[in-house]
């Protein structure tokens, strides 16, 4: 019998099982535009919660007050407010005046809540005036735009607006005749100021060397004239009511441009041609906000006063001699003849402290046995430059 061929078994070699292929996953960068949209929005967020726990509060904050109507303006507690949140922005990179933007309208908007304030400003729209206004009441202020430094004084005299805010000074230019003239018609008190660092542009729709006429108001073009006199000479300068009524003209008048705001080109589409043309590069207007607010005393407040004083040799030396014997320090003096035919002159005087103050007290006492006519014109907190 044939033997049967043996078959030799291979041993079954088991392969080794591959390891299990990892999953990829690719982090997206920190800096990728997904990532950086994600966080956008949380922070949106995040603001819009605490935009309006701030606005709710400060509507808690005003209601909780005594006096909520008196409350709502509180030129202590705003200027406080001010210097806070430019303390906090130290490190930027918004601008203070941004800040005081944000911070504003949610004051603004809180305390048109409870009321709608009313103020009345030299118009139109985005004069420097208004820009005042904005600063001290917000854009959720019933604003009411007039022609006239006077209509400003009768619309609050009237009771249709409860504020009104004018402008009363210029480091450039000095007084503003019309605001003054109206303390001395109308029994009104300065309640606040505004100081505001004003910058003037030459705004147009046309090309520099095209432009023929330039208009502003008197006090703009004023502090402009050795700006304008070297730069523009070709052109013919013409006096409106306000920079804003130039920025209209220069919108729709061929050749013509504009003394006024940077908000002005913005409002009324012009481009600016040239910045900063001021002569005085420290610009400063103050603007006196005019009402029937008694302010309470801060420690930092300044006084103004209208005083007649008899028409004869060492009056005004004998006035004087009270503030100096009170230590009270003159901020301002101004002087203006008396209407008619009386002669003599009235003072328009603010200086620092409050009536309140025993000094200030005792000063307004010895004046009033030395002069002929005396009005306390009303005492609040001064303002810093706002830029």
């Amino acid at each position: 019998m044939a033997k049967k061929k043996a078959v030799k078994k291979r041993a079954s070699v088991t392969k080794p099982k591959s390891a299990p292929q990892k999953k990829v996953v690719r982090k997206t960068s920190k800096s990728s535009p997904a990532s950086i949209q994600s966080e956008l929005k949380k922070i949106d967020r995040e603001i819009i919660k605490l935009v309006n726990k701030r606005c709710s509060m400060t509507v808690k904050q005003i209601k909780s007050d005594p006096e909520p109507r008196k409350a709502m303006f509180d030129p202590k507690s705003d200027e406080e407010l001010r210097e806070t949140i430019e303390k906090l922005n130290a490190p930027g990179p918004m601008t203070n005046a941004s800040i005081r933007g944000v911070f504003r309208q949610i004051l603004s908007s809180a305390r048109r809540q409870i009321h709608p304030q009313r103020v009345a400003y030299l118009g139109p729209a985005y004069s420097y005036t208004h820009l005042a206004a904005l600063e001290r009441f917000g854009e959720e202020a019933d604003m009411v735009p007039v022609n006239t430094i006077g209509s400003v004084f009768e619309e609050v005299n009237r009771g249709n607006t409860e504020f009104g805010v004018v402008p009363i000074e210029n480091s450039t230019d000095g007084r503003v005749v019309d605001t003054l003239d109206m303390f001395t018609r109308l029994p009104l008190r300065i309640c606040g100021e505004v100081l505001i660092a004003v910058h003037h542009n030459l705004l147009a729709r046309c090309e520099r060397s095209e432009i023929t006429e330039i208009y502003s108001k008197p006090q703009a073009l004023s502090q402009c004239r050795e700006w304008l006199s070297r730069n523009m000479p070709q052109a013919h300068l013409h006096e409106v009511t306000s920079t804003s009524t130039a920025a209209q003209l220069a919108a729709t008048k061929p050749g013509a441009a504009a003394v006024a705001s940077h908000q002005a080109s913005v409002e009324y589409d012009l481009q600016i041609i040239v910045e900063g043309i001021e002569d005085n590069a420290n610009n400063v207007t103050r603007f006196a906000v005019i009402g029937e607010e008694v302010c309470e005393p801060t420690g930092k407040d300044r006084t103004a006063i209208l005083v007649q004083i008899a028409h004869k040799a060492g009056s005004l030396a004998d006035t004087l001699q009270i503030f100096k014997k009170n230590k009270i320090n003159l901020t301002w003096i101004e002087s203006f003849p008396l209407r008619g035919e009386e002669p003599g002159y009235l003072f328009f005087i603010d200086f620092e402290g409050h009536v309140e103050e025993p000094h200030i007290k005792r000063t307004l006492n010895d004046l009033s046995k030395k002069v002929v006519r005396l009005e306390t014109m009303g005492s609040y907190p001064r303002s810093g430059i706002l830029e």
